[in-house]
């Protein structure tokens, strides 16, 4: 656990999941922290929404005010409230929405940190829109090679007039002012389009894959095992759940669990299973961490293209997590399928584990892994 040293005091703060030699804030945190301390507002009689806040740090150095903490991400909200703990701050006095949540009305202050993907964005931007007062601080940050024209472009087309500040400690603020007579353009619609065999998948902004079927998932599609009757499934990190749902069409007496760690994806992948296969089915859908939520040997097949990315960063932690949960779920016999980026090396991680791989297919980018419990 590091301590962070703002304005707004001292915290102490850990990532989670941890990872080596990386701390739970960024100069963009400070320099947002900075920025709010120095506007000197009564924050007392302004709603704070924060939106993004990875692990909690934004929202723990303005946990004594009235703070509403916006993400997509469950692993962010145990994060935040992990940290709000650690810094003897009761979780229950911050309000913490997920990004399906409706906002709070009356919001007198935004602090914006700049998500991966300008789909997620420009899809909270306009969300966040109107349920603005007429007088809200907007203020937006990240890591310079993180910001771009077209980063400033949709704070403008939401907001109004938006300048960026100069650079600090390889991060940078984006403030606007609020152009009440500015037209907002309407909320950004799911993406849909087909993956084969009349299935299309419905795709919320920010999610992977938005606007057609990755070139891994689609090896994966080619290659999935045949499904028996009454089989349990989980679609692992299921994204739109393009996955899952071809498995649930080529057998539908099977049941199958939607799992991501991202509110946009469960909703995505609910969307998808009603398109392509009515509402009449017992599939199950959790917003979860990694499989957290199953029992031991308790499904037969699991099939996942695991992220490599916190953010901007590359990170396999959440991969082998999946594989080690997925070990522990299956039952005797149960199979855990997996695509991947040949140069991450999941062979060895799996065979380690598993103490079997078989190598079901592959392509010069690509390669589709299969390893069973016994």
């Amino acid at each position: 656990m590091d301590q962070m040293h703002v304005a707004q005091g001292t915290f102490n703060l850990a990532r989670y999941p941890e990872r080596i030699n990386m701390r739970a804030w960024d100069s963009a945190d400070e320099y947002l922290l900075d920025e709010i301390h120095e506007l000197d507002l009564d924050l007392t009689q302004r709603r704070i929404v924060v939106v993004n806040d990875s692990h909690g740090a934004l929202t723990c150095a303005l946990s004594g005010y009235e703070v509403f903490s916006w993400s997509d991400s469950i692993l962010a909200e145990d994060a935040t409230r992990r940290n709000l703990e650690a810094n003897g701050v009761d979780p229950a006095d911050i309000t913490q929405l997920a990004s399906t949540d409706p906002l709070p009305d009356d919001i007198g202050v935004v602090l914006i940190k700049i998500p991966k993907t300008l789909a997620l964005l420009k899809y909270q931007l306009h969300l966040l829109r109107p349920k603005l007062r007429s007088d809200v601080r907007l203020i937006g940050a990240g890591m310079v090679k993180h910001i771009h024209a077209s980063t400033l472009n949709l704070f403008e087309g939401a907001f109004g007039p938006t300048v960026t500040s100069l650079a600090k400690k390889k991060a940078r603020v984006i403030r606007s002012e609020l152009d009440t007579s500015l037209v907002a353009e309407p909320v950004v619609p799911p993406t849909i389009y087909e993956i084969g065999d009349d299935i299309e998948v419905v795709t919320m902004p920010g999610v992977f894959a938005q606007s057609q079927v990755d070139v891994g998932t689609r090896l994966l599609l080619k290659n999935l095992p045949e499904v028996t009757d009454g089989m349990e499934i989980i679609d692992l990190g299921c994204g739109n759940g393009a996955v899952g749902v071809s498995l649930a069409r080529s057998n539908p007496s099977c049941l199958v669990s939607y799992v991501d760690s991202s509110h946009l994806a469960v909703a995505s992948a609910q969307a998808t299973v009603s398109r392509a296969m009515g509402d009449g089915r017992n599939d199950e859908f959790f917003v979860g961490d990694s499989l957290t939520l199953y029992d031991d040997a308790s499904v037969d097949l699991i099939v996942c293209n695991p992220p490599f990315h916190d953010q901007h960063a590359t990170d396999d932690s959440v991969a082998w997590q999946m594989f080690n949960d997925a070990k522990r779920v299956l039952r005797p016999g149960g199979q855990l399928l997996v695509v991947g980026n040949r140069h991450l090396g999941y062979h060895a991680k799996l065979k380690q584990l598993f103490g079997n791989l078989t190598n079901v297919a592959s392509n010069k980018k690509f390669v589709v892994l299969s390893a069973t419990r016994h």
